[in-house]
């Protein structure tokens, strides 16, 4: 197919933090609002003049330093920001907004306060908690945490509005941002898709790390010119295959799956489009910080929901993904060192393929795996399997 034209302007914008438009941003007069985790509404970082950027560590190398504060043990997505942190790589912050997820990314940001990694005199981490089930107690006692802990913290500090009609407009610019990606992702259900699995994690992994009004212009044009662009006559791909896990904010690991011929058609994991790119819907009726909460809340698939509805919930998203988008296969995947998808892989994997009927490769991989020469022997074997599995059915074969 013919490259698109902004892939490359896209690549370079993941290349760093503080990218090219962020940068523009700032120059304008924006805050910068960092934030770790799903859990944390993006909309309510981008009320005012505030914008938000999900925090990643591209081309990480070596964490020693801040293994040596938090543990060869512990999660290396944590490890890799607080890495690049005290090495000065997070000044352009105006804030870091956390969310007490997980006790290992809870030691990172704890770390950027102890550490004092950002010099401005005004930057400040501020921590929300997060309930374990939903229940109208935990979705007030949510607002409450998103209104003392963000809203009113960015408020004061900043001067930021914060007004129900300023998060209405950011509802607004991210539900945009929403229908193109869904637009774009469905077409990822055509039996020889116009756009791959890495060209759609690099359109998606711009619109976290990057000024919503910045990044949309090149976003509306890459959607029309995917409505026009041709697909190869002959697929290069063998197979079709869905992504479930934890962390994935690196585009190389995608393109490792789809080098070894996998093309990868949805991708439910953190960083992705599910959840991440649904739509707010919202009423005149109810408060506007409850409907958005209540919307984070209901469409999280985080493993640390612990509650039946919602370890339901997980399975049965996986499964109706790989069905929608025409799977052959899931891969499960999760960050070494991540508890709660940890504990989710060994038993679902299993489950998808006993119950749900799902060829299932499950990995333990590190935060940067685009060059695993390991990791590509496993995909190329599953690759081979699920080639085998659809001869097999065609020629009858139990």
């Amino acid at each position: 197919m013919k490259d698109l034209k902004h892939l490359i302007y896209f690549e370079r914008l993941l290349e760093n933090a503080d990218n090219e438009l962020v940068e523009q941003a700032k120059a304008d007069g924006g805050v910068c609002l960092g934030y770790t985790c799903f859990h944390i509404p993006e909309v309510l970082l981008n009320v005012g003049n505030c914008f938000s950027t999900r925090l990643r560590a591209p081309n990480t190398g070596s964490i020693d330093i801040a293994t040596y504060y938090m543990s060869n043990y512990t999660c290396e997505f944590a490890r890799a920001l607080l890495e690049r942190a005290i090495e000065g790589g997070y000044q352009f912050l105006d804030a870091l907004i956390g969310v007490d997820a997980c006790s290992m990314m809870n030691r990172s940001m704890e770390h950027f306060e102890i550490l004092k990694v950002n010099e401005k005199p005004n930057f400040f981490v501020t921590h929300c908690d997060m309930p374990f089930k939903i229940t109208d107690y935990t979705v007030k006692g949510y607002v409450r945490q998103m209104r003392v802990h963000v809203l009113d913290r960015i408020h004061e500090t900043f001067g930021v509005d914060v007004s129900d009609e300023a998060i209405r407009k950011a509802v607004e610019e991210h539900n945009e941002v929403c229908r193109i990606m869904t637009e774009i992702s469905e077409m990822r259900k055509e039996e020889n898709p116009v756009v791959t699995g890495y060209e759609f994690h690099v359109l998606n992994l711009v619109t976290y790390t990057c000024p919503k009004a910045l990044i949309l212009p090149y976003l509306r044009e890459t959607l029309e010119e995917l409505k026009k662009r041709k697909p190869d006559k002959k697929s290069p791909f063998r197979a079709r295959v869905a992504i479930v896990g934890s962390e994935i904010d690196d585009p190389h690991l995608t393109k490792l799956i789809e080098g070894c011929g996998a093309l990868v058609v949805s991708d439910r994991y953190c960083f992705g489009s599910t959840p991440g790119r649904e739509v707010i819907e919202l009423n005149d009726e109810e408060d506007v910080l409850t409907q958005i909460c209540r919307h984070y809340m209901e469409v999280s698939e985080c493993a640390r929901y612990i509650s039946d509805e919602k370890v339901l919930q997980r399975r049965e998203t996986a499964d109706r993904l790989a069905k929608e988008f025409k799977a052959e296969g899931i891969i499960y995947e999760q960050m070494k060192y991540c508890d709660y998808w940890g504990f989710e892989r060994a038993l679902v994997s299993h489950i998808m393929h006993d119950e749900y009927g799902w060829p299932v490769l499950s990995i333990d991989r590190l935060y940067n795996n685009g060059n695993s020469g390991q990791l590509r022997t496993r995909v190329q074997a599953f690759v081979e399997s699920l080639e085998i599995k659809r001869i097999h059915k065609e020629e009858g074969i139990k």
